[in-house]
């Protein structure tokens, strides 16, 4: 577990994506260096990237 949440360590590799359906779109945040270590949104419910700064 990471002891300071906004840090990481050197082999991880967090990424954000939109994911389309015909009837929705998420935005997705994920560790592709861990397995089934992501999460997910409505895409209209995720902050704006100024309110992430």
């Amino acid at each position: 577990m990471v002891s300071k949440p906004h840090t990481t360590a050197a082999d991880e590799t967090v990424v954000g994506s939109i994911d389309s359906t015909d009837s929705s779109d998420e935005y997705v945040i994920a560790d592709i260096s861990a397995d089934d270590a992501w999460l997910s949104m409505r895409a209209d419910e995720a902050m704006t990237l100024p309110a992430w700064r």
